[in-house]
Formats: C-alpha cells, sequence, structure tokens
C-alpha cells in the first residue's frame, strides 16, 4: 500500500468539509504553498513580539505611537527599491530576494543585540553617545520588522494571487490560511519565549533561529516551483496574459496611479484602512498595560503568547468553518461581517479596562480578521491585472497599512496630553470618549465599503472581466 498517497488522501477527505473538494495535484499545490506560507507567518509573528519588547527596552512605551508614525516615510525608499525590482524581476526571483535579504539582516541584528540589549538594563550608567546608539537602533529595528510584515507577505499572496484561478482561490486561499497559522502558533512560543525559560537576559538566540529560518524560505519556494505542474501556475487571465504587453510607464509611483484611478482599490484601501486604524488603538493601550507589568525578556515571552493565541484562535475559527461564510454566502458577507464584529470589540474597549481583558480582545481581533477577512481581501485582488496585484496591493498593504497605524498612533499621541491636563484617570476617559467619536462612523462607512467591494468582485467573477 502507498502510505504516503494514503494519508495525502485521508487529509484531502478531511479537508473537504471546511474547505471545499481538491483534486489531487490541486490539494498537494496549496499543500506546498502553506507549508512557505507557515514558515513565513511563524517567522513574522515571532518578529512582532520582539519588534514591541526589543524597542520598549531600548527606547520607552510611550515612544511607540512615534515609531509607528515615521514608519511611512522610512518605507518610501525600501518601497521605492522593491518597486523597481518587480520591473526588472521575475516573481519568482522576488521570492527569494527578499527573504535573502531579511535573513541576512536578522542574523546581522542577533549579534548586535547579544551585545546592547544586555547592556541596557545599565542605561542610566552609560554615556549619551551610547544611549543615542541604543535608541536608534531600537527604532531601525522597529521599522525593519514593519517592512518584513508589509513586504514579504504581500509579495506571497501577490504571487499566489497571480498563480491561482477564481474556484480553487476560494476553497485553497482558506486552507493556505490554516497551515500558515501553524507556524504562528508554535514560533512564537518556541522561538521567541525561548530566552525567558532558558534564563537568557537577551532575544539574540531567538533572534538567531529566525535569521536562519528566514533564509529556509528559498528552498522551499523553489521545491514548489519545481514539483508544481505549470498547469496549476496559471493566473485568472490565463496564458494569453503573458503576451501581453505592458502600456504603462514604469515607475515608483505606478502603483499609486492605479491606485486613485480606481475605486475597486480605493475601496480596499479603506478596509484596510479602518481596521488598521481601530486595532492600533486596542493595541496600544495593551502594550502599555503589558509593559506596566512585564520587562525585558519576560515581556518578549508574554507577547510571544499573545502571537501564539492569536493563531490558535484563528485555526480554530477556520477548523470550525469560519471559511464557509466566504464559499456559502459570498466574499461580500464575509467583508461586511468584519466591521461589525470589530464595532462590538470596540464598545467592549470603550467599557473596560484589564490586561486580560485587552489580551482577549486584541486576540479576538487579530484572529478573526486573518480567519475571515484576510482570505476575503486576497480575494478581490483575482479579477485585476498584474501591475494592480504586485504595484497597487504593495502601495495598499505597504502604506495603506502603515498610514493607518499612523493616523491611529497619532491619536494615541493625544492620551498623554490629555493625562497632563486633566489628570491620569480623566484624560484616559477623555481619550477613550474620543476614540468612540471617531471610530464608529468610520465602522460605518467600512461596513457601506464592504457591501460595495463584494457586489463589484461577484459581477466581474461571473463576466469573467477585469475589474482594473
Amino acid at each position: 500500500m502507498d502510505k504516503p498517497g494514503y494519508i495525502l488522501r485521508f487529509f484531502q477527505w478531511t479537508c473537504r468539509f471546511n474547505f471545499g473538494n481538491f483534486e489531487r495535484e490541486e490539494f498537494k499545490k496549496f499543500l506546498r504553498m502553506g507549508l512557505i506560507f507557515a514558515l513565513i507567518i511563524g517567522i513574522y509573528w515571532t518578529l512582532r513580539p520582539l519588534k514591541d519588547s526589543i524597542f520598549i527596552q531600548l527606547v520607552g512605551t510611550l515612544q511607540l505611537p512615534f515609531a509607528k508614525t515615521i514608519s511611512v516615510l522610512a518605507l518610501l525608499p525600501l518601497v521605492m527599491f522593491y518597486t523597481k525590482l518587480l520591473e526588472k524581476t521575475s516573481r519568482e526571483k522576488m521570492l527569494l530576494i527578499l527573504p535573502a535579504f531579511y535573513g541576512v539582516c536578522i542574523l546581522a541584528f542577533s549579534l548586535c543585540m547579544l551585545y546592547v540589549q544586555a547592556s541596557a538594563e545599565d542605561l542610566a550608567n552609560r554615556s549619551h553617545f551610547f544611549s543615542l546608539v541604543t535608541t536608534g537602533l531600537g527604532y531601525f529595528w522597529y521599522l525593519f520588522v514593519e517592512s518584513f510584515g508589509s513586504l514579504v507577505i504581500a509579495l506571497f499572496w501577490a504571487f499566489a494571487a497571480d498563480t491561482t484561478e477564481p474556484a480553487q482561490a476560494k476553497r485553497g486561499f482558506p486552507l493556505v490560511v490554516a497551515i500558515g497559522q501553524m507556524g504562528g502558533i508554535f514560533a512564537p512560543y518556541g522561538i521567541g519565549g525561548l530566552p525567558h525559560r532558558l534564563g537568557f537576559t537577551t532575544d539574540a538566540l531567538s533572534m538567531l533561529c529566525l535569521g536562519v529560518l528566514t533564509l529556509m524560505i528559498i528552498p522551499l519556494v523553489l521545491y514548489f516551483l519545481r514539483a508544481t505542474p505549470k498547469s496549476l501556475l496559471t493566473s485568472f487571465h490565463g496564458k494569453n496574459e503573458a503576451s501581453v504587453e505592458r502600456k504603462q510607464e514604469p515607475g515608483f509611483l505606478e502603483g499609486l496611479k492605479l491606485l486613485l484611478k480606481n475605486r475597486y482599490l480605493l475601496g480596499i484601501f479603506a478596509a484596510n484602512f479602518i481596521y488598521e486604524v481601530v486595532v492600533t488603538i486596542f493595541d496600544f493601550n495593551f502594550k502599555i498595560s503589558a509593559s506596566t507589568q512585564y520587562s525585558g525578556v519576560a515581556l518578549s515571552h508574554y507577547l510571544s503568547l499573545y502571537g501564539s493565541s492569536v493563531n490558535i484562535v484563528s485555526l480554530l475559527c477556520l477548523l470550525l468553518g469560519i471559511s464557509n461564510i466566504t464559499r456559502f454566502l459570498g466574499v461580500g458577507v464575509a467583508l461586511a461581517a468584519m466591521p461589525v464584529i470589530v464595532g462590538c470589540a470596540l464598545l467592549g474597549f470603550l467599557s473596560l479596562n484589564s490586561l486580560t481583558f485587552l489580551f482577549i480582545l486584541m486576540v479576538g481581533s487579530k484572529a478573526i480578521n486573518y480567519a475571515l477577512n484576510g482570505p476575503a481581501l486576497k480575494q478581490l485582488y483575482i479579477p485585476t491585472t498584474p501591475d494592480v496585484k504586485f504595484k497597487a496591493q504593495a502601495w495598499i498593504e505597504t502604506f495603506g497599512s502603515r498610514s493607518s497605524k499612523q493616523a491611529g498612533s497619532m491619536f494615541n499621541m493625544s492620551l498623554a496630553p490629555f493625562q497632563s491636563a486633566f489628570g491620569t484617570l480623566a484624560g484616559r476617559s477623555h481619550y477613550l470618549m474620543l476614540s468612540g467619536i471617531i471610530c464608529f462612523p468610520l465602522l460605518a462607512f467600512w461596513f457601506v465599503v464592504a457591501l460595495y467591494l463584494g457586489r463589484t468582485f461577484r459581477k466581474a467573477i461571473h463576466s469573467n472581466t477585469v475589474v482594473c
């Protein structure tokens, strides 16, 4: 008996209940794609807690809104370089170049942190120059991790959308996300919390492991391209698309021009923007509360538990069939459900204040977004041109995400002035009241945009046309 084949058929049969019926080679394609995504998500969700804990230790908690704000400007030259590479390099090579760059940089950071973070506890006795270097390194590390989430994940989904047909994506993308959650479950706790469990005082060991794992993306991508049949790497537009000569002038601003010229892309931008604004407000208050109870590698360990919890809940949502909302009710319903869910979370945020509740709030908000909203938004790029997938999407998911976090961070900057003017408790009350005044209308607008996106996507798929 072919035991590996039997196991594959068993999992294929099991997955049909939550994700739909797959052909054998199609199922193997999404398993390979899911393995790559699991590695990317595992790395990213381990870097995220390290990003915040290291920054808080080297710079300070109240500087987090400033770091998020300047990340928009700091990413401009990086996205410019990324766009130029897309003009000159194939999509396959980009999936090799970016992991190589980030893997080497993470290894270099681990060497820096081995000394700097160990000395951070004695900053008061260090020279002013050393303090400046430490602060600069903290900001640079924060922006580096932000760019990883923006570019590597966006590139993966652009590649996935450009090599998958709509019918396959509807059942395959939720499966890829489900497999990806496995990396997000085990890597943050297993790697991010390792120094704390071993009694170390720096996160250098975690970063060393992450650098090696990032470089491992390269052989996985090569294996995916070699093992997947060419017929399953055909995009929504088919083989004729390759012969169509692009008429747009290449350049850094091309993605932005595409975004501004089309209501459909602006709608996707708005859906990303509003979610990130609201969750950035949640996240800031969660990090403040966590940093008052934990510090150093203990904070890294706690935030790593948070990262693993997000992915555990996301996986449970997928296994319990939340993707069936998209399969049976459509992309529009999945998109419209998200602002309603976030609105309920906002009511809880305005009413309760404890680290445990904020932990649950953040886990729930992030998990539902990754399990339901994320796969639905990725499908919106299927009836679009390659330029939209690789250039406009980069703008939406890089600057859309960064600018929304900047907007949320600029609002978070009001907390300190409020508390200075009215006192700690009264200042927080003013801050919370203003949060509700701003966020509830944004959520109502998001709901309307979600209905428009779902309707436009459905028409494009049914008529086999390109939206933009």
